[in-house]
C-alpha cells in the first residue's frame, strides 16, 4: 500500500490560506476507474482512494505511515514569492492614495 504525503495548496479563487497549514496522508489508486456505461460515471473498487487523513506536522504524518507499515512518499510544498506588495487590490482605493486613480 503506498501514499503520498503533502500539504495542500491555497484553491486557485481565493488568496487566502485557509486548510493549507495540516498536512494530508492520502492513498495512491490501486486500480484504475472504470465507467459505468449506462451512466457515463467513473468508479472504483478501491476504497483506499477515499480515505485522506490529516495531520499538524509533517513528522505526525510519516509517524502514522510507518507505525502502520504504509510507503508513503512526502511532498514538501513550494514556498509563496517574497516580493507580494503590501496592501493588496483595497489599496487601490484607499482614501490616502496619492495621484489619479484611472484605468
Amino acid at each position: 500500500m503506498t501514499a503520498r504525503i503533502y500539504r495542500p495548496a491555497r484553491t486557485a479563487m481565493s488568496s487566502g490560506t485557509a486548510k493549507t497549514h495540516e498536512w494530508v496522508l492520502e492513498f495512491t489508486p490501486d486500480a484504475p476507474r472504470s465507467v459505468d456505461p449506462l451512466m457515463g460515471w467513473t468508479s472504483s473498487s478501491d476504497t483506499q482512494s477515499q480515505v485522506k487523513l490529516r495531520f499538524a506536522t509533517e513528522q505526525d504524518a510519516r509517524d502514522y505511515a510507518e507505525e502502520h507499515g504504509i510507503d508513503a512518499v512526502v511532498t514538501k510544498p513550494k514556498s509563496r514569492r517574497a516580493n507580494i506588495r503590501p496592501g493588496g487590490y483595497g489599496e487601490n482605493f484607499a482614501t490616502k492614495r496619492r495621484g489619479a486613480w484611472t484605468h
